[in-house]
C-alpha cells in the first residue's frame, strides 16, 4: 500500500506493478528464515540464505525464473523500480515502528535480549531525548539513502502522530 500511495502522490515514473512484485517477493525469504536485522546477522550471509530460501519457494513455479530474476533486481538496487521498492521495504517498517510506539507496543525497559536496543548509534539517539520510534525513523533515515520524497515521508512521521487512535 505505501508504494501505490507514493507512486500516486509524487507520480514516480516507475512500472509499480514491477514494483509490487519485487516487494512482495522480496518478503517470501523472510517467511522461512525471518525478518532479520543487520544487528543479528551479517549481509552478506542473510542474503545467502534468504536467497536460498526464495529459490526454495519458489522452484515448483513455472514461472519461477521470471520472478527469481525480480528479487534478484531488488537486491542489485541499479533499477529506477528497484531503488523505489527498496525505499518503500525500509519507510514502512520506519513507519510501523512510529505506529508501535503511538499504540503503547513497545517497552524500553523490558529490551534485555534485543541487540538493536543496545547498539552505539541507536543508544546515542535515545539519549538525545528521542521516543523509539523517533529514533528508529531517524536512524532509517542516515542508512537508507531516502529520495527527498520517502524524507518528507519518514521527516512527518517523526514530528506528527500517524495512528488513528490519536
Amino acid at each position: 500500500m505505501l508504494a501505490l500511495a507514493m507512486k500516486s502522490e509524487y507520480n514516480y515514473d516507475i512500472d509499480i506493478q514491477k514494483v509490487i512484485y519485487m516487494i512482495a517477493i522480496h518478503e517470501l525469504g523472510e517467511t522461512i528464515i525471518g525478518d532479520l536485522t543487520h544487528f543479528e546477522i551479517a549481509k552478506i550471509e542473510k542474503e545467502k540464505i534468504e536467497t536460498e530460501a526464495v529459490h526454495q519457494i519458489l522452484n515448483c513455479l513455472l514461472d519461477k525464473d521470471y520472478i527469481e530474476s525480480l528479487y534478484v533486481e531488488f537486491n542489485k538496487k541499479e533499477t529506477k523500480e528497484a531503488l523505489f521498492a527498496y525505499q518503500c521495504d525500509h519507510l514502512e517498517c520506519d513507519l510501523q515502528s512510529k505506529l508501535y510506539d503511538e499504540e503503547c507496543c513497545v517497552d524500553l525497559n523490558n529490551q534485555q535480549d534485543n541487540k538493536t536496543f543496545y547498539d552505539t548509534k541507536v543508544q546515542e539517539l535515545l539519549n538525545k531525548g528521542l521516543s523509539w520510534s523517533q529514533m528508529w525513523l531517524t536512524y532509517g533515515q542516515n542508512r537508507y539513502h531516502y529520495d527527498n520524497n520517502f524524507m518528507a515521508v519518514s521527516n512527518y512521521a517523526i514530528n506528527n502522530n500517524i495512528s488513528n487512535k490519536n
